[in-house]
């Protein structure tokens, strides 16, 4: 199945503001200059986004991987900084809209997994939004990453 319309559209580069929250959304973000690239592959399958961001003046980077079957999306997502030693494999839902949305968890030893909720905006021809959510074990979403892009 190809790259959903709403998302093959944000082909191309863009800038923006990423903001990170650690622990308490209601508390002021970090926030840093982000960068992003999308670029459809494997003849229009497969969508990539590479995005940079920076954490305490460290350049980051990020890269999501996606496919829509059927009603599934697939992604495989990385991260420098939130996900740095391995590869998540995420999987959800790509609505009508065009918005992708994937779950996916990870490891927080001693305790147990928690969780790791990652959407997709295309809320324009020239503006998309990258928005992560932290999942606690109880199943609470926390703000933790909203990054705002528009078209270079």
């Amino acid at each position: 199945m190809a790259v959903p319309p709403a998302i093959a559209s944000l082909n191309g580069r863009w800038q923006g503001t990423n903001r990170l929250w650690l622990y308490d959304p209601n508390e002021p973000a970090s926030e840093s200059v982000a960068t992003a690239v999308f670029k459809p592959t494997g003849q229009g399958k497969i969508g990539t986004l590479e995005y940079t961001w920076a954490y305490d003046g460290e350049p980051q980077q990020g890269f999501l991987m996606f496919s829509q079957i059927g009603e599934n999306a697939l992604v495989a997502w990385v991260d420098s900084w939130h996900y740095h030693d391995g590869i998540m494999q995420m999987k959800g839902a790509v609505e009508a809209s065009g918005e992708l949305w994937v779950k996916g968890s990870y490891a927080a030893p001693p305790g147990p997994d928690w969780g790791w909720h990652l959407a997709l905006h295309p809320d324009s021809a020239d503006q998309f939004r990258l928005v992560m959510h932290n999942i606690s074990p109880d199943g609470e979403e926390m703000l933790a990453v909203e990054a705002v892009f528009v078209r270079v």
